[in-house]
């Protein structure tokens, strides 16, 4: 059963974008200010964290006098995610669980290294992995001509433990770290406008490529602020955002939904369901929006104009995020 938090904390460690200028609210802090308050005194590029196509975020709940800190993916290459943990000064020795919210390369591609650098800092204890069985599969996209683009896999339930990772693969839901966290179950697809990647297939055990849109293997992590609501990290919505947000209000409905965060997938193909998004997502009543990576600059200038500055933050990697 999951429990209310008292304050939860984000780190944007990877995301397509870096921004330490834009105006924010109170409750986010830029990358330049985050320095600057660690002591950086003459900006520079060499201290600055790199951009990349991909997400990772470092989510701290705490209740009371215990907090709990999970890795939620980790980026598309390892050091890009190594530069930015070290140049934002997170020390990842305290990182108690990991998740891979889908199976693709931009997720994934740093989280061998995640794991050496976690496991250098807490003594080389195990450290608990979340997946879904069927994220272990090749993927690729199909191009314009019909030809498929093979994408990298992800690492395999083997390399995972020779890292030092304890998989826990499975489709079912999963509350830990004393109920602080929830990993999803399967997101069920109810919307009529989000049909999922029409590009993407998929090839088992080095069959032949197969249609695979739905994306299966993907889930969302919420955690309940108390007094808030939910705050739900969607790494790149391939369910659709609108998907995602009916089934976490499904899972917990009494609680409100206070903020969805990550990618929410309307850049390319996708674009064209922009408006029908904004109108599922203006029936949740959500205080933030904080979309990045694959959202695309179409739809983030569209959920601007639809529900304000007020409403919508985007991410960028080195941005803290406190509720």
């Amino acid at each position: 059963m999951l429990q209310p938090v008292d304050k939860l904390e984000i780190r944007i460690l990877v995301d397509n974008a870096t921004d330490g200028l834009s105006s924010i609210p109170g409750h986010v802090e830029s990358e330049f200010t985050d320095h600057w308050r660690r002591g950086l005194g003459v900006l520079a590029g060499k201290d600055l964290c790199c951009a990349a196509h991909g997400l990772s975020c470092l989510i701290t709940a705490t209740r009371g006098t215990t907090s709990h800190t999970m890795l939620f993916d980790a980026g598309p290459d390892p050091d890009v995610f190594e530069i930015n943990v070290r140049r934002l000064g997170v020390d990842l020795g305290g990182v108690e669980a990991m998740m891979l919210s889908h199976g693709h390369w931009d997720h994934a591609g740093g989280m061998l290294r995640a794991l050496e650098l976690i496991r250098a800092r807490n003594g080389g204890a195990a450290v608990p992995y979340y997946a879904h069985p069927e994220m272990f599969h090749s993927r690729a996209r199909q191009l314009p001509n019909g030809a498929k683009q093979p994408m990298e896999d992800v690492p395999s339930i083997a390399a995972l433990t020779a890292h030092g990772a304890r998989v826990v693969a499975t489709a079912e839901p999963q509350t830990l770290l004393d109920d602080m966290f929830n990993v999803s179950g399967e997101v069920p697809r109810v919307t009529a406008f989000e049909k999922g990647l029409l590009n993407h297939f998929r090839r088992k055990d080095g069959g032949d490529w197969e249609p695979d849109p739905w994306v299966t293997d993907e889930r969302w992590l919420a955690v309940h602020v108390a007094g808030k609501g939910l705050v739900v990290f969607s790494a790149c919505s391939h369910a659709g955002v609108v998907n995602v947000l009916k089934h976490a209000k499904a899972t917990f409905p009494d609680t409100p939904l206070h903020c969805v965060m990550g990618g929410l997938h309307l850049s390319g193909p996708t674009e064209k369901v922009i408006p029908e998004t904004i109108g599922g997502l203006g029936e949740f009543g959500l205080a933030y929006i904080a979309a990045g990576h694959c959202t695309g600059f179409r739809a983030t200038a569209a959920l601007l104009n639809a529900f304000s500055d007020k409403v919508l933050t985007p991410t960028a990697v080195g941005k803290r995020f406190s509720f």
